[in-house]
C-alpha cells in the first residue's frame, strides 16, 4: 500500500469541521481533498463532524485508483456512545466511564470498520491513535487492539497523534519506548515559528524508526502570508485564544526569514515545509488549508484555498535548505517557554485530566535519559 508522501491535506481543512476559516461547500472541499495534482496523501479523523468528514472524504476518493494515494485515518474519541463535553469534545474511548481495558479491542475494531465504511475503503495506509489520554499512551491493551486490526489487514501501519494542543513530549517518547515495535508514524506540531516542544521528541522518533507527519506547518495561517496584523478572527475561531499580539510578533519574525525563502525560490509556506522536512525524522507535512474571511471593504481579494493547495503541491520533496539555514530559522522562530503545555507537566497540580497530568517519577527518569530538563524545558517562561 502507498506510504504517505511528503505533502498531505487533511479534512480539518476547508472550514467545515474545525470552525475556523470560510466553510467551503461540498464540491470545493471535495476538490481540495481529492488526491492528485501533486498531493498524494489525505488524512482524516473519525471524530471530525462525528463521521461527516470521513464521508465527505469518501466522496472525494470515489473513482481515484487506490494505488494512487495514501490514506491516513485516526480514531480515539468515542462519539458513538460518549456525550460531548462542550469545547472539550467527546471523551476518549479509554475513559473509564466509557469502558474498561477488556473492551478496548472491540471498540477499536468497530471504530476502524465504521470509518472505512464511510471512506469507501478496505484498509488505511496509516491508522493513528488520535489525541490519546494517559491510558492511550501507556496501555498495552490499547496497542494490542490497534495491532490486531493492523494484523487483520485493516491498516498497513500504526501511529500516534497527540493533541489537540501542543505538548505531550515525554508522553510520546514514553509511548515509543513502550510500543515502538508497533509504531511507524507520529504526528507532531512543528514549524519554524513553533519549533518547541515538538523538536524535543524528534530524536526519539529517529532512534525508534518512527516517521513524523508534521501538522500546523502554517503556524495558524501566518506562513500562507494572508493573516496580517489587525486580522479579524471570528468568535469561534480557535486562533483567537492565542496570546494577544501573536500575529504581529510572528510577522516580524517571518520578515527575518523571508530572505532565506527568496534565496531558494520558495514561498513562505514552502519554506516552513522545507524546514520541517530538513529534520531527518520528518517525512510528511500537513498544513491547514483554509480560506480566510474577506474583511468588509477590503481592496484585496483573499487567497483562495485552491491557490494554497497548488502552493503546497509545488513544495519540493528534496530539501534545499542547508544545516546553517535550518539553524538560522530555528533561532529566529525560537518559541521556547511561550505556552503552557499539555500532557505530563511539572506545572500540573491536582487530579489528572484527559489532556494533562502530573509528571511522575517514571517520566522524570525518562526525561533525564533523553537529556530533557522538565523544570526548564517543559514549562512556560515567566512573562
Amino acid at each position: 500500500m502507498p506510504r504517505p508522501s511528503h505533502t498531505a491535506v487533511g479534512t480539518w481543512s476547508g472550514g467545515r469541521f474545525m470552525h475556523f476559516g470560510e466553510p467551503l461547500d461540498d464540491a470545493r472541499l471535495e476538490a481540495v481533498l481529492r488526491p492528485g495534482d501533486g498531493i498524494a496523501t489525505v488524512l482524516t479523523a473519525d471524530t471530525y463532524g462525528a463521521g461527516e468528514a470521513d464521508a465527505l472524504l469518501g466522496r472525494a476518493l470515489a473513482g481515484v485508483p487506490r494505488d494512487a494515494f495514501s490514506l491516513v485515518g485516526a480514531i480515539g474519541h468515542d462519539f458513538y456512545e460518549g456525550e460531548r463535553d462542550g469545547p472539550r469534545g467527546f471523551p476518549r474511548f479509554t475513559d473509564p466511564r466509557q469502558r474498561g481495558p477488556d473492551e478496548y479491542a472491540g471498540y477499536v475494531r468497530m471504530a476502524v470498520e465504521r470509518s472505512l465504511e464511510r471512506l469507501g475503503a478496505d484498509a488505511l495506509d496509516v491508522l493513528l491513535l488520535h489525541n490519546p489520554d494517559r491510558t492511550g499512551f501507556t496501555s498495552p491493551a490499547v496497542w494490542e487492539a490497534l495491532a490486531a486490526v493492523r494484523d487483520d489487514g485493516l491498516a498497513a501501519s500504526l501511529g500516534v497523534a497527540p493533541g489537540p494542543a501542543n505538548g505531550f513530549t515525554l508522553d510520546v517518547i514514553d509511548c515509543l519506548e513502550r510500543f515502538g515495535a508497533q509504531i511507524d508514524w507520529a504526528m507532531l506540531i512543528l514549524n519554524p515559528l513553533e519549533p518547541w516542544p515538538g523538536e524535543l521528541a524528534l530524536a526519539a522518533c529517529e532512534r525508534h524508526g518512527v516517521e513524523v507527519i508534521a501538522r500546523v506547518v502554517d503556524y495558524g495561517g501566518l506562513f500562507w502570508d494572508d493573516v496580517l496584523p489587525g486580522h479579524a478572527f471570528a468568535p469561534r475561531d480557535h486562533r483567537s485564544f492565542r496570546p494577544e499580539g501573536w500575529v504581529e510578533r510572528g510577522r516580524e519574525r517571518m520578515e527575518a526569514m523571508r530572505p532565506v525563502a527568496e534565496r531558494h525560490g520558495l514561498t513562505m509556506l514552502q519554506l516552513a515545509a522545507q524546514w520541517d522536512l530538513a529534520h531527518p525524522a520528518v517525512a510528511c507535512v500537513a498544513p491547514t488549508l483554509i480560506q480566510e474571511p474577506s474583511p468588509p471593504g477590503a481592496s484585496q481579494a483573499v487567497k483562495p484555498v485552491e491557490a494554497k493547495r497548488a502552493e503546497l503541491a509545488a513544495t519540493p520533496a528534496e530539501v534545499r535548505l542547508s544545516a546553517e539555514e535550518v539553524a538560522e530559522l530555528r533561532a529566529i522562530g525560537d518559541n521556547a517557554g511561550s505556552m503552557t503545555l499539555k500532557g505530563a507537566s511539572p506545572e500540573h497540580e491536582g487530579e489528572p485530566r484527559p489532556d494533562r497530568w502530573p509528571l511522575d517519577a517514571q517520566l522524570a527518569e525518562l526525561a533525564g535519559r533523553w537529556g530533557i530538563d522538565p523544570q526548564r524545558q517543559l514549562v512556560r517562561s515567566a512573562g
